[in-house]
């Protein structure tokens, strides 16, 4: 006899089931079990995979749920249960597609309408709902258990009755072969139950773990879910024999009813549950005069390609148009593309940024005919069989990039159009990875916070480096050291490896969007956003099944990302055309309607990204984008094109970039493998860099058709070595049929597999490679506007401020003809708006939201009251405005912030601020109340000001600390300001690139803000951790043994200093990784000691003249020192000179000396350089 599991948990039993389903499915087959059955708790949120995994390994799938049942009606929250409980426990199994459809109303209802602590169902439900489904009574939990355990057996008959009543002959007791405690005295009493009513018993198991030796690591898991300690006497436990059993031990925990275990077989063989593979397309309302979806989007892509190619089409345009409609109509979306165009459409409609396209849609010609891309696919070579193909079998995936502050509104619109109730967002599932699992753990287990984080830090979890407990454990040598030295630190692992992995809580997916063609619970079954209790009908439905799963459904999803920089782009539009009247170009005076109109061969632009100045510019910011497009003198738009493909791992390591760089800029002969290729390769200098690159190869050389090509380019893209295998032999065997020599043909496979491997879908680089690109333009050509814009998107984020401030001060550095830095101005009451502003003479107004502890409401009753004149004093700002929005503590922060400079000292309005506000505050409540005087309103009658007191105003350095404590910055000055070229010299280290430097030393200089001494547990010693700031933000530095001594006594708060020291490299994927300091100096000592050198970066033409020469030499001369004098003039093609170094001038390198060159040759081109070795060039004349 076998015997199948009717009452399984899996790890969506969140944080209480530590089954993984492919370890179910074959357990269950190594037992060779028939069927087996998944129940998590209260949810679907499995079950699709689990059918998917089930099926392919000939195991029959039962769907299932253990749902929560309400004691009376799902809506009430109440404890009217037995012991004062909210629910109780049934299991629910879908015998058909009947069931299994009743399945998802019931489980996403029990979210929808009856969640209180759990999402529960009721009576009423399941009988409107009952057919298909099988049912047994559960656990312990369960109702019948409740009554019987309490000895109340006319209740626990009543439930009976009726489950059997409602789910005729589909209604069982459930009996468990475990020990936990009171379950053989409940499986006692449901045996004389069902002998008294005539009901089948079934066994079950209730497995929440795999085997028995898992108990302690599930236990771990439970206490993980409850947030206890595992040593808390008084939690709740599960028993230890909760795992998958075998046949032979069910079986012998019920000897004498064999009918229990045949009933397990019985249930099996009646569920039918089949599924066939289908897609679930919303209808698109179509016009009246259509009534085929096909016919419409033929026309809507015919007219759209005429406005974008003209009239009549190219014959290219004819010809792949007239190929992509037919695709698309063989493939059956054409409503796919509807929808989407139609949302796109409404969204620029209501002036609401969309991107040029993402991922592989940006090669379709009808995708931009209808207006979802903005980015020619015939001018760029984008290739429509990347996205779809008649060879695919996959649903194609279209994801638009909104404006980042309205996307929800596009959202809504879908909801509306589609109803409310046929369009949700999607679940994703938060996992125990590495690190997580180790602090949880610790956690439980009484380990110190301060020591699991320590450990968590010693395991890798770069992208592409990432390692597992295990492997941590295996190939690690610290973490192999305490694994084996230590049975405390062996047992933390040992459960951390067993958990590692598992789901651990439900959340929202950031941008997917699924739309049904009905309800959406007709197609899967649904939650609630996390945290929505109660009644969740007006909440948006989230899916039970993650992206994987809904696309094996058949349902339409989309991601609706929401993008910064489109909003960003948009905002500097807007600020151009207020203070300029339109957007265009003012070296030429071309007028734009919109940055798509922008031609992409602006020199400035590209001489700015060669010179290094990507702060700001998208997808380019990082130091390693910086360098590699400074490297290969970036001078077109392929080159942001191939720099966005080729600055990711694999390239990276293959050492393509680095070949790509090289022939770019001459140093390497650019070689094609064939000559057939140099048409497909040319753009990229011979280097296969592009994912369409490798199938127009295929195309070319072997005659694939893209479609195959595509098959061939998703083998080796994504490393199915069965299939690279196949695909490689057909490519080989083709090129040699069309005349290919056969070691050529091999080599070119040989190629295609290692490059292949890393290419890129150009597709998508290209599209987003023009957000780049606008971004650049923007900054070369309105910067002002531009960094007002970025810094308003990144006003939640003190860091990113404080790096963009920082910027505006560069920008002379890399903006070609831009002479002097932006300035960022304080807030001010007056000029300041919610976001970050431009002034009328081109400065940029710090915005109020950026203020902490100033909200919207504050500031909007700012704004609101400011179009009757300027605030003049304090008192008459707080009678104007409502301070019931603004409370006293967002005035102080305003104050501090330096946003009322005008009205007076910040000492003497922190100062007069109660007093103020509360006469203020009598005054505006005797209005309301209509007690102001005789006469009621008193606003017109002249009231008494009372002066503000007279304090002394505060130092700079209180000035400074408060306005930071406001901002989390500083804006009116900064304690580094006189040092500022010397910071700028020890570039690109900053407080925001140490990531970039992790495990490696560098050299920081900054200004101390905290110093807090500490004392070694191990060993009593001293340490010191120093909280330390330059101008992008803050880092921490540890000190410890003789460097704490040595260096303790510079190491003072508020000094300004040199520190070197080792970046962390256990952190190279944390955001803040500290230094271990080596040294610490005064940052004064570096000017006179020599090594700094002064540079002097000059043009060839305007800079380069006798009489430049001679007032150089004249400020020189004047300014003696140890400093060497360095001149760098850029050659007529762009690339820089080598440096060439004075003969016999050394200068100061101080802020006198620097400002006399800047007045000769412009700030930008004046900087101090860290000294490095000797020049045998020297200067002719210096």
């Amino acid at each position: 006899m076998s015997f199948v599991h009717l009452h399984t948990h899996s790890e969506f039993s969140l944080l209480d089931g530590a089954n993984r389903i492919g370890d179910l499915v074959l357990k269950a087959k190594e037992h060779e079990m028939p069927a087996l059955a998944l129940t998590d708790h209260g949810c679907m949120f499995g079950s699709w995979s689990f059918h998917k995994k089930a099926s392919s390994e000939g195991l029959k799938p039962i769907i299932g749920m253990e749902a929560y049942v309400a004691p009376g009606d799902r809506r009430e929250r109440s404890k009217s249960g037995v012991g004062g409980r909210a629910y109780y426990h049934l299991v629910l199994l879908a015998r058909d597609r009947i069931g299994y459809q009743n399945l998802l109303k019931l489980s996403s209802i029990g979210y929808t309408e009856g969640f209180y602590h759990k999402p529960r169902v009721d009576r009423e439900v399941l009988a409107r709902h009952q057919e298909g489904i099988i049912v047994s009574s559960a656990c312990l939990a369960s109702e019948i258990a409740r009554h019987l355990d309490v000895d109340n057996w006319a209740a626990a008959r009543e439930t009976a009755e009726w489950y059997a009543n409602v789910f005729d002959g589909r209604y069982y007791l459930e009996v468990q072969a475990h020990d936990s405690e009171g379950q053989a005295e409940a499986n006692k009493k449901i045996f004389t139950l069902a002998d008294e009513l005539g009901l089948p018993v079934v066994a079950t198991n209730d497995a929440h773990f795999l085997r028995p030796e898992d108990h302690e690591a599930h236990d771990v898991l439970l206490c993980i879910g409850l947030g206890k300690d595992r040593d808390d006497p008084k939690r709740m436990k599960y028993d230890k024999g909760l795992y998958f059993k075998s046949t032979e031990e069910m079986t012998s925990r019920f000897p004498d009813r064999p009918d229990v275990i045949e009933n397990t077989l019985r249930i099996a063989d009646e569920v039918d549950l089949v599924f066939e593979k289908k897609y679930h397309l919303p209808e698109f309302p179509l016009p009246d005069k259509y009534s085929d979806p096909n016919d419409y989007l033929e026309q809507l892509a015919i007219q759209g390609a005429k406005k974008r190619y003209g009239d009549p089409l190219t014959p290219e345009a004819q010809t792949r148009l007239d190929y992509e409609i037919g695709v698309i109509k063989g493939t059956g979306y054409a409503g796919y593309f509807l929808i989407t165009q139609d949302f796109i459409q409404w969204a620029r409609d209501k002036n609401i940024p969309v991107g040029p396209g993402r991922g592989s849609a940006a090669g379709s010609l009808v995708a931009y005919a209808l207006g979802i891309t903005n980015l020619d696919p015939l001018e760029f070579g984008l290739l429509f069989e990347r996205f779809l193909n008649p060879e695919r079998i996959s649903m194609p995936d279209i994801d638009i990039d909104f404006c980042y502050e309205r996307r929800g509104e596009v959202i809504e619109y879908t909801r509306q159009k589609y109803g409310e109730n046929a369009v949700g967002q999607i679940i994703t599932f938060g996992t125990m990875k590495s690190r997580a699992v180790i602090r949880d753990v610790g956690r439980t287990l009484g380990f110190e916070p301060s020591e699991t984080d320590h450990i968590a830090k010693l395991i890798p979890n770069q992208p592409g480096s990432a390692f597992t407990v295990q492997e941590a454990v295996d190939k690690l040598k610290e973490v192999k050291s305490l694994y084996e030295s230590d049975s405390r630190h062996r047992q933390l692992f040992d459960y951390s490896i067993t958990l590692e992995g598992l789901a651990r809580h439900a959340s929202v997916h950031a941008a997917g969007v699924v739309i049904a063609p009905g309800p959406l619970d007709d197609y899967v079954p649904v939650s609630v956003q996390p945290g929505k209790n109660g009644n969740g009908a007006n909440a948006m439905a989230v899916t039970q099944y993650d992206m994987n799963g809904l696309e094996e459904v058949g349902m339409l999803k989309m991601d609706f990302l929401g993008l910064k920089t489109l909003t960003v782009i948009h905002d500097a539009v807007e600020m151009v055309r207020e203070r300029y009247g339109n957007l265009s170009n003012p070296d030429t005076e071309e007028i734009y309607d919109t940055v798509d109109d922008i031609p992409l061969d602006d020199r400035a632009v590209y001489e700015m990204l060669a010179r290094g100045g990507t702060s700001g510019v998208f997808q380019f910011e990082s130091n390693l984008a910086n360098e590699k497009l400074r490297a290969m003198r970036c001078d077109r738009f392929e080159d942001l094109v191939a720099t966005n493909a080729l600055i990711r791992p694999g390239p990276l390591d293959s050492g393509m970039t680095d070949v790509y760089i090289d022939r770019k800029t001459g140093k390497t002969d650019v070689t094609y493998p064939h000559p057939d290729l140099e048409n497909i390769l040319e753009s990229t200098h011979g280097v296969i860099v592009y994912q369409e690159q490798l199938m127009r190869i295929a195309s070319e050389l072997a005659g694939f058709t893209l479609g195959e090509a595509d098959v061939l380019r998703k083998a080796v893209g994504k490393k199915i070595s069965s299939l690279i295998k196949e695909e490689l032999k057909k490519f080989i065997d083709r090129c040699v049929e069309r005349g290919v020599d056969k070691l050529i043909a091999i080599e070119l496979g040989t190629q295609i597999e290692t490059f292949g491997r890393y290419g890129f879908n150009r597709s998508h680089s290209a599209a987003y490679s023009l957000i780049s690109y606008h971004t650049a333009w923007l900054k070369v050509h309105y910067p002002a506007e531009f960094m007002a814009a970025l810094l308003s998107s990144a006003i939640d984020n003190t860091d990113s401020v404080v790096k963009y401030i920082g910027a505006c001060r560069d920008l002379p550095r890399y903006v070609p003809g831009l002479k002097e830095p932006i300035e960022v101005l304080p807030p001010n009451l007056n000029e300041s708006g919610w976001k970050f502003t431009v002034t009328e003479s081109g400065q940029i107004r710090f915005g109020l939201g950026a203020v902490r502890g100033v909200g919207q409401a504050a500031v909007r009753s700012v704004l609101e009251a400011r179009p009757n004149g300027r605030y003049s004093s304090l008192f008459e700002f707080l009678e104007r405005i409502d301070i019931r929005s603004l409370n006293k503590r967002a005035c102080e922060a305003l104050i501090a912030a330096g946003a009322m400079d005008e009205l007076g000292g910040r000492a003497q309005l922190l100062e007069s601020l109660d007093t103020a506000y509360g006469e203020v505050q009598a005054r505006q409540s005797e209005i309301e109340s209509g007690q102001g005087s005789l006469f009621g309103d008193t606003s017109s009658l002249p009231q008494a000001e009372p002066p503000l007191r007279e304090v002394p105003e505060w130092a700079e350095q209180d000035r400074l600390a408060r306005e930071k404590e406001a901002l989390g910055f500083f804006i009116s000055g900064h304690p580094l300001d006189h040092y500022r070229d010397v910071v700028e010299a020890f570039e690109p280290v900053s407080s925001s690139t140490l990531v970039e430097h992790a495990g490696h030393t560098v050299d920081l200089p900054c200004v101390v803000t905290a110093v807090a001494r500490q004392i070694s547990r191990r060993n009593n010693s001293e340490w010191g951790k120093i909280t330390v700031e330059d101008f992008q933000g803050t880092a921490t530095v540890l000190a410890f043994g003789e460097m704490w001594q040595e260096h303790k006594d510079v190491l003072q708060q508020d000094a300004v200093v040199l520190l070197s020291g080792k970046v962390s490299g256990r952190e190279r994927d944390e955001d803040d990784p500290p230094i271990f300091l080596d040294s610490a100096r005064p940052l004064e000592e570096l000017t006179g000691s020599g090594e700094l050198s002064v540079k002097i970066e000059l043009d060839v033409g305007s800079d380069v003249t006798e009489e430049a020469f001679e007032q150089a030499k004249q400020v020189l001369t004047a300014c003696p020192g140890a400093s060497p004098v360095l001149v760098q003039v850029g050659l007529d093609n762009g690339a820089p000179a080598p440096y060439l170094r004075s003969r016999s001038l050394k200068v100061s390198a101080n802020s006198q000396t620097l400002q006399e060159l800047r007045k000769l040759f412009g700030h930008g081109k004046i900087r101090l350089v860290r000294t490095v070795g000797t020049s045998s060039e020297f200067v002719a004349g210096l």
